[in-house]
């Protein structure tokens, strides 16, 4: 059995909705975070090294970190879809996109909302380049691998939905993240956000 660490309202909403999107089972276990405005605190039971979400175990396995944990997932049950098997063509697209959301995009749109974007140029260079690429991509495609739905969607939008206004406001971003907030998974996923 899966179980995911989780705290409501967090990094890791994102692996409830990657999870339903699969279809696999799994069990959540609800746990306290310090956050970014000092409130909560770390968990004793939470097997994050750094008492972060999200962490997910898998028969005694701990994955963490969330492009580590949406490869693990979509490569645990490929039968979903949801991330291209090794050999498959837009693998290659697939792993970039899964890189590029933890070494470009979560470290350049924390940088705009620190307002460090408007003072360095390098950073306003790569703020420029970020939203240029995700543009491109968006307004030729649906989903980041074309045609293909994948957990990379789910990653980007993840962030983008409570940060939308970190990328300028243009109709594809708008429209990407209604076609993907409108999936049956979606929902299901944040109804599952808070304890019961």
């Amino acid at each position: 059995m899966l179980t995911l660490f989780h705290a409501p309202r967090s990094r890791s909403t994102r692996f409830l909705w990657l999870l339903e999107e699969l279809g696999a089972p799994y069990q959540v276990e609800y746990v306290d975070i310090r956050r970014g405005d000092g409130s909560g605190a770390s968990d004793p039971r939470n097997l994050h090294p750094d008492k972060k979400v999200p962490a997910l175990v898998d028969d005694g396995a701990l994955v963490s970190e969330s492009a580590a944990i949406a490869l693990y997932l979509t490569d645990a049950f490929p039968q979903a879809k949801i991330g291209p098997v090794v050999g498959a063509p837009l693998r290659g697209s697939y792993l970039t996109w899964l890189a590029y959301y933890a070494g470009v995009l979560e470290p350049v749109i924390l940088a705009q909302f620190e307002g460090r974007t408007a003072t360095d140029e390098a950073l306003k260079r790569e703020y420029e380049a970020l939203d240029a690429r995700l543009l491109k991509t968006l307004e030729a495609n649906p989903y980041l691998l074309g045609e293909a739905f994948s957990a990379a969607d789910i990653l980007f939008a993840s962030l983008l939905t409570f940060a939308r206004q970190a990328l300028p406001p243009h109709a594809a971003y708008d429209e990407w993240l209604g076609r993907l907030t409108t999936r049956p998974a979606y929902g299901r996923a944040l109804a599952k956000d808070l304890p019961a």
